[in-house]
């Protein structure tokens, strides 16, 4: 559990700091405002991003889950509110952070210690013929 834990604050750390190396929009104040930008940000998912998906579930249905990109979004804004040593400039700024912050955690998710193999697909071969009605 403390495992996983430190490993998405690591996860979340890496998305942030590519999302301030790409866009000049996104800034933080040394190492240790990004360090604690991941640890928020990995809070906020995990405990509120949840509640707001279940909350958002009718609109998600009538938006075909684009609302759910928008409860994304809201989790980068709320840890540059906390945080005053993190911050994001612009509504553009912040669809871009978004959807970077999504596709680091895919590549991490399918390489190194992050890799979950819980989620990936196998094929098995077998050769027993399927009954025929």
């Amino acid at each position: 559990m403390v495992r996983l834990m430190l490993l998405s604050w690591a996860a979340n750390l890496i998305a942030l700091w590519v999302v301030a190396w790409i866009f000049s929009g996104v800034a933080y104040h040394g190492f240790w405002s990004l360090v604690w930008a991941g640890a928020i940000f990995g809070v906020l998912n995990t405990f509120l991003k949840p509640m707001l998906q279940l909350l958002t579930i009718p609109l998600a249905i009538v938006t075909l889950g684009l609302a759910w990109f928008f409860v994304a979004m809201l989790m980068l804004k709320l840890t540059d509110w906390i945080l005053g040593g993190f911050r994001i400039s612009g509504f553009w700024t912040l669809v871009g952070a978004t959807i970077v912050v999504w596709l680091v955690n895919l590549a991490l998710d399918n390489v190194g210690p992050w890799r979950r193999k819980e989620r990936r697909w196998t094929w098995a071969v077998t050769s027993e013929r399927l009954p025929r009605d």
